[in-house]
């Protein structure tokens, strides 16, 4: 484990230096030096206070080799540090400019197919070039040099969205740097060969020499998946090492400001170990763009819930969401009236200081213009702008009443995460490529704000034994080390939760035997008092035969529809909760096996939940045997997200309504500081309504 750096946070142009950060990025450079002035009077307006600045301006800074051009870059810092806008200053190097390919082509990565990647997109680069590394070390020394001391840059933003777009690069750089990592993590070629299991087909190396990259072989289901697995733990490594060289190339010149990246994560993505890279950064930045449809604000929450766990439990920066609709979707939906203001402090809800939007003033041209901005193409008279006036004003007040470093209130329930899981689901040796670790988290996750309680989401590496329920949705890879971890949290009093498609295989992809799920040499099977044979996978791909079964038992009604386990019951006081019942389990020859099961173990209990199931009959689940909460007289049953952030002087309590249909709470203490899109309720004091994507926030 590497030492976490000291969590430091970057000061805004304010008497104090405090506040809630509002902003987003800033590009001057597309637009001519006449139009600056009107853009920060527009930034006064609206309350902006920080921009991120200069992310994708190497080539203007560097137009040739040889020469610099920081004149421009120099105006414009200088004119929103004395407007009182904090600039937090990119390394310029997401980037490269065209010149530097054009010279050193061989710092383009290469695809899995030997093809290599043109440049003119974003991160056209190989993190493993030594050529590319040299030229972006001088430009962060370069920046670093000329704006360490100044005042008005006060963070530093290094590269943007690491791994976009070069994740995974299959070059002869990759390739050599990709042998010298499995060398330092297996340190024998025996020990590699064990690891991978390269017995089976024949693919036994005598020498690190002989390791390969997966590049494709003529088809990608029969990828060695141990290999697979460690290219994906060698991507995520190269970018986190090159984000580090770069930081710390500035940090050599300007050690006292605090840097930061911004992260992927959102349940439809998260390409990297953040876990790993949250030990790197001085504050933790997200970017988060929302999921269309009715799982809007809970997928935001989901998201945000692991941020306030990689964070552990500081404040965070969402460096950039949308105003509205973005241009890279298959299906851009913009936001209805209220969802610019409601998603933005929903953020603050899960312990967000920083709301920062991509970008300040919509592109007019370039891939991203039809991406909505703060200040929209039709300009300020727009509702667009309306909204983020409103917003800067809500941040204002929220910061007046001490909002910015109090910290949110944990839940006694952690939903767990592994990135290594969700790149071991989307392998195509498994028995179902329909597996999605993330989805599962956030199915989980829904199903506990609809039974009233909402959970954390914490990554499995990360220490959670201090919860009482952990759940574990289809974490699909489980060391011996981790099952331990389980067992012991449950000895303790603990009640363990464990998915369909958990603790299948260990750290190496290889397989668990004895039974399933086998993680830990059999360790969690007698957690569980279960023993499964087989997996029935189901799908509407087979013509004739039933796509889905139904449950009977205490989950009479439940459906499952892809995956059940075919489980023996072997604990002596092992509980069925559920079976499979009814036509299409006897069908497939499951009718009375246990779907779902509990077992004692020391203190504790441990749930097997042997099938997937809808966020409907996950809830009923919750209902029964998890949940803690007050029920539907509890103000946040089912409609409403209920949180709470704490400071040393103050509680503030944040509600907003889940669904389409407006609310109405009683018993509410406190003051009101922020009453978006809600008004005082017919019953008097501690009464309020809050309508669609509204927002009330109260201060005990």
């Amino acid at each position: 484990m590497t030492t976490r750096r000291t969590f430091s946070w970057p000061r805004l142009l304010t008497r104090n230096g405090g506040g809630i950060a509002f902003g987003g990025d800033y590009n001057p450079d597309q637009w001519s030096e006449e139009i600056w002035d009107d853009d920060i009077r527009l930034m006064k307006q609206a309350g902006v206070n920080t921009v991120a600045l200069a992310i994708f301006s190497w080539d203007r800074i560097q137009p040739t080799e040889d020469r610099w051009n920081f004149g421009w870059l120099d105006r414009i810092i200088d004119k929103l540090g004395k407007a009182g806008i904090a600039v937090d200053l990119a390394s310029a190097t997401a980037t490269a400019p065209l010149w530097l390919y054009e010279s050193h082509p061989e710092v383009l990565p290469r695809d899995k197919y030997g093809h290599q990647v043109n440049a003119g997109s974003r991160q056209s680069w190989s993190p493993t070039s030594p050529v590319f590394k040299t030229y972006a070390l001088t430009m962060c020394r370069k920046l670093a040099e000329r704006y360490g001391d100044n005042p008005y840059v006060t963070a530093w933003h290094m590269g943007n969205e690491y791994g976009w777009n070069n994740r995974e690069d299959y070059s002869d750089n990759a390739l050599a740097a990709f042998r010298k990592w499995c060398e330092r993590k297996y340190g024998t070629v025996d020990a590699l060969n064990a690891a991978w299991g390269t017995t089976f087909w024949g693919q036994e190396m005598n020498g690190f020499d002989e390791v390969l990259i997966p590049r494709f072989m003529g088809t990608d289901s029969m990828v060695n998946p141990g290999q697979k697995l460690d290219f994906e733990r060698f991507g995520n490594d190269m970018l986190l090492d090159f984000y580090k060289a770069e930081r710390d190339a500035i940090a050599e010149i300007c050690p006292d400001k605090p840097f930061t990246t911004n992260f992927m994560v959102s349940t439809d993505q998260c390409c990297m170990d953040y876990a790993d890279w949250a030990e790197e950064v001085d504050f933790v930045s997200n970017d988060h763009y929302f999921h269309e449809g009715e799982s809007h604000l809970d997928e935001l929450a989901c998201s945000d819930a692991l941020m306030d766990s990689l964070a552990l439990g500081k404040p965070w920066y969402v460096m950039e969401h949308s105003t509205s609709a973005v241009q890279w979707k298959p299906l851009n939906i913009r936001k209805r009236k209220g969802e610019i203001v409601r998603d933005s402090l929903a953020h603050v809800a899960m312990g967000a200081d920083a709301i920062n939007f991509f970008q300040w003033r919509a592109s007019a041209f370039g891939s991203e213009a039809f991406h909505s901005a703060m200040l929209p193409h039709a300009g300020e008279d727009t509702r667009v702008f309306r909204q983020v006036c409103e917003l800067g004003s809500v941040l204002k007040d929220l910061s007046a009443a001490g909002m910015q470093g109090s910290t949110l209130e944990r839940s006694d329930t952690a939903i767990l995460f592994s990135a290594e899981s969700e790149w071991a689901t989307r392998s195509e040796t498994l028995p179902s490529m329909k597996l999605s670790h993330w989805h599962d988290v956030r199915d989980w996750y829904r199903a506990f704000l609809d039974a009233g309680q909402r959970a954390d989401v914490v990554p499995l590496k990360y220490d959670w034994s201090a919860y009482s329920v952990v759940v574990l949705p289809s974490v699909l890879m489980l060391s011996a080390a981790d099952t331990q971890r389980l067992a012991d949290f449950t000895a303790a009093g603990g009640q363990v939760v464990i998915g369909y498609a958990t603790g299948l295989i260990d750290e190496h992809f290889h397989t668990w035997l004895g039974g399933y799920p086998g993680a830990g040499n059999g360790l969690l099977r007698k957690m569980l008092g279960i023993r499964g044979e087989e997996f029935n996978i189901l799908g509407c791909e087979a013509e004739g035969e039933p796509c889905e079964i139904e449950l009977g038992g205490g989950m009479d009604g439940a459906v499952t529809r892809l995956w059940q386990n075919d489980v023996n019951v072997e604990g002596p006081d092992t509980e069925v909760l559920a079976t499979y019942s009814g036509k299409s389990a006897d069908e497939w020859e499951l009718d009375g096996t246990a779907a779902i099961t509990r077992n004692p173990y020391g203190a504790g209990a441990a749930y097997f939940v042997g099938c997937d199931l809808n966020v409907a009959d996950l809830t009923r689940f919750v209902r029964a045997n998890l949940t803690t909460s007050g029920g539907e007289d509890d103000p946040r049953y089912g409609d409403v997200l209920h949180t709470v952030r704490k400071s040393a002087d103050a509680t503030f309590d944040f509600y907003m309504p889940r669904g389409k249909q407006e609310v109405t709470l009683r018993g509410i203490e406190g003051e009101p500081i922020c009453q978006f899109h809600s008004e005082a309720g017919p019953e008097g004091p501690g009464s309020y309504v809050i309508h669609r994507n509204g927002m009330l926030i109260t201060r005990r």
